[in-house]
Parts: structure tokens; sequence; C-alpha cells
């Protein structure tokens, strides 16, 4: 019988609503990151570039761009005639059909998918945070340690340690306990939600638990792990995570890249990031083109100055635009005369000339203040912003709008705009 000593399972059904518009109508792992990725390229290259070779990807939120991105897995070199990757979308079972409720559900739903390789050791990934780890090294840890299950966790500041799963571990690495976002921490070790599990104990505990509502990982699974004596481990990672599952966390995960000495390096021989980048030409710079300290993606004309950004492919900035500190993803075009400082332009988006993106005050956003926020002009994919008009910060805009919609010609700080039929 054919068996692999380890999958992965990759978590990426999420809709990432903190990042507001831009996930309106795509899945959080598909956002685009870094010009010329997407935010899964990270997980399934750290995948290939630690030799597992099988990745199960679930999806479930707004799947058709990641599924289209990933394909047959041929960028990741996970085309593979036993193993590669596959899509594993909730499906309709004989007595019901039922989403995924939570991560551990969505993992018990594919005990299937699983058995079919007769895994040693299941590997559990979220789809939605930019780092690089090579996940051989942790499971040799976990065999090292003859560990039940291996939490991949990393020293946050105290103050913000509230946030995140914690673990509370020995000397030798052995968790004595799980803290899921405490009140009170009692450690700063976070977890960064990667698990290696033993199989025959995460499928004990997916079956033991398989009727608990919303079936989670940090609430439900280690806390059963930990109850029934299980050997846990905390495997402590030192480099770069982030969670970009803010807007401004995302904008500056993107702004890193672009520092004379990126604390997150993308240009390393030995650790590439792979992605699907489709067939496009070069990219034009004019002769009246200013470009400064910027990533600028492949297919883009630049015409205008830019200042501290990162451009994606296709994307065009016409003469006399002024765009700094921004993030502008695929096929958008930046009319002439603009002026875009500190803003989040989704894909395929036509911004008209001589618009201003990000005047006026840092007022809180009146709809959703806690998502747009940093000061920031999110625009969705596929806007439509006419000339002219101008637009303050902790703003938000969807949809094909026109100059009405603009009172004397300005969006104020704080106002969000969703043409009708667009999701917030």
């Amino acid at each position: 019988m054919r068996k692999k000593e380890m999958i992965a399972m990759l978590l990426a059904g999420g809709q990432g609503s903190r990042l507001g518009v831009l996930t309106a109508k795509v899945a959080k792992p598909a956002v685009a990151f870094g010009g010329k990725y997407r935010i899964i390229d990270f997980p399934l290259s750290n995948c290939i570039n630690s030799g597992i070779d099988t990745v199960g990807v679930l999806t479930q939120y707004q799947p058709l761009r990641l599924n289209t991105h990933i394909g047959i897995g041929i960028s990741w070199d996970l085309d593979r005639n036993f193993g590669g990757v596959t899509i594993l979308p909730p499906y309709e079972k004989s007595s019901n059909s039922e989403w995924y409720t939570g991560t551990a559900n969505a993992i018990y739903q594919n005990l299937d998918y699983i058995e079919t390789y007769h895994p040693d050791y299941v590997l559990i990934l979220s789809g939605d945070h930019i780092y690089k780890m090579d996940y051989e090294v942790m499971l040799d840890y976990h065999k090292e340690h003859k560990a039940d299950v291996t939490i991949a966790a990393m020293p946050v500041p105290i103050e913000e340690a509230s946030r995140f799963g914690v673990v509370v571990a020995e000397e030798d690495g052995q968790i004595s306990e799980f803290q899921e976002k405490p009140p009170e921490p009692k450690s700063n070790l976070a977890s960064m939600g990667i698990y290696i599990f033993s199989w025959p104990v995460l499928k004990e505990a997916l079956v033991a638990l398989k009727n608990e509502p919303g079936c989670d990982f940090g609430k439900h699974i280690i806390p059963y792990c930990h109850e029934k004596g299980q050997r846990l481990f905390a495997y402590e990672y030192n480099g770069y995570w982030k969670d970009v599952g803010t807007l401004g966390s995302y904008w500056e995960a993107n702004m890193e890249l672009i520092d004379i000495v990126p604390e997150f390096n993308l240009y390393e021989e030995y650790w590439k990031i792979y992605t699907n980048s489709g067939i496009l030409p070069p990219q034009y710079i004019s002769g009246q083109a200013v470009i400064e300290r910027s990533i600028i993606g492949n297919g883009s004309e630049i015409y205008g100055e830019v200042k501290n950004c990162v451009i994606g492919s296709g994307v065009v900035i016409g003469e006399g635009a002024v765009v700094r500190d921004s993030i502008i993803m695929k096929d958008t075009v930046i009319g002439k005369g603009c002026v875009v400082d500190k803003a989040i332009i989704a894909e395929n988006c036509e911004i008209g000339e001589n618009v201003t993106l990000g005047i006026g005050s840092d007022v809180p956003n009146k709809l959703k203040p806690a998502i747009y926020s940093f000061g920031l002009v999110t625009i969705g994919e596929n806007t439509i912003v006419p000339p002219g008009v101008q637009v303050g910060k902790n703003t938000a805009l969807s949809g094909a709008t026109v100059k009405e919609d603009y009172p004397n010609g300005v969006l104020e700080s704080g106002e969000t705009l969703i043409k009708a039929g667009e999701r917030v």
C-alpha cells in the first residue's frame, strides 16, 4: 500500500472580513501580495520547499479565484499522480450537506482524503500568513521529542499575547498549559496556527469531537489532547511571520518588502516563493517617470511618479500622476494627474483623471471604525472612481461610482461608499 510520511492540510476557506472590501469577492488567501504573489503562495511554497508534495487545500468562501490560481499545482511542482495539490470544498453527503463550521470540523469532513495516503503525520496550516518555514525541521523536532502534537509558536510582546492562543512550555518544550486568547496571558509564546499531529492522535480527537459545534483547533482539539494526557510540544520559531488579517498589517507587510534591507526577503535563491503569474510582457517605464523604492510588476506602464509603492502586474499610472505609500493591484489604471497617498487599490479598478486620494484629517470611519482605519483609502476590485473627485482618509469605496455619489466632489474622511449590490 502506498503511503506518505506527512501530508499538509491548508485551511484556505476564510472570509477575511477584517480586510473589508478587499475580500468582498475573493477569499483572503487569494488576495494579492507583494506585487506578483497571492497570500496562499507562501504556505504552498513552504510545503514544496520542505519536501511535502501532498497538500489538501480546504476552500469555502468565494473560492473561484483561489481555485483558478492553484489549478493543478504546476507552479509549485504539485502536479503529481500520487499526491500533489487537491482542492477540497465542502460537499453534500448522503444524509445531509453542511458547510465547514470550524477549522477542525473542516479537517473532520475530509478524513477520507487523509486516509487515502495513510500518513504518519498531518501538518495543519493556515492560508493567510506571510512567512517562510521549513516544516521538515519542525517534523524532526516532533519525532525527536516523541510528541503527539507539536505547535509552532513564536515570542510576541506580552501586551499583544492576549490576541493569540498562548502556550506555556517547560524548558524541554513540553506544553504544560494552553490558553486561547487569555485576558491575562501566562506566557508570551503565541501559537502560529501551525500544527503537526501524529495521525492516530488527530483522528481520535476529530472523531471524539465531531458533534462539537464549530469545532476548532485552538478552542477544542488542542485542549482535548492536553486533557487526554497527550504529549504536546512547542516548536519555537524566530523568523519573520505576519498575520495579514487587518488592512493595517496587510499594508505594513507589503511596505516592509521595499525596505533597503527587507526583513522578509523575496530574493533568496534557496527558498523561492512560487506563484502562478501568467505570461506577461515586461514593464515599461517612460522617460518622464520617476520611481523611488518601489516594486513594479510585469506588464505595468509607468508614466508618472511612484514612491514607496508595491505595484502589481498590468497597472497603468498616467502622466503627471503621483502615487505614494500605496499598494496598487493588477490591471488597475490610475488616470493622468492623480495624487494617491496611502491607498490600497484592488484589482481591475479605474481611477479617473485628476482624482486625489488620501486628503483631509485622520477621523475614524463611521461605518466600520475597527476595519477602515490606519489612515488608509481602501478601494475594492472593479471599482470606478470618476474624474476630478477627492477622497479622504479611513474611507472605503466599492462599485462603479459616479460624480453624483460625491457631495461637492468630495468623499470626506471616515465615509464609506459602497454601491448597491456590492458587499461592505
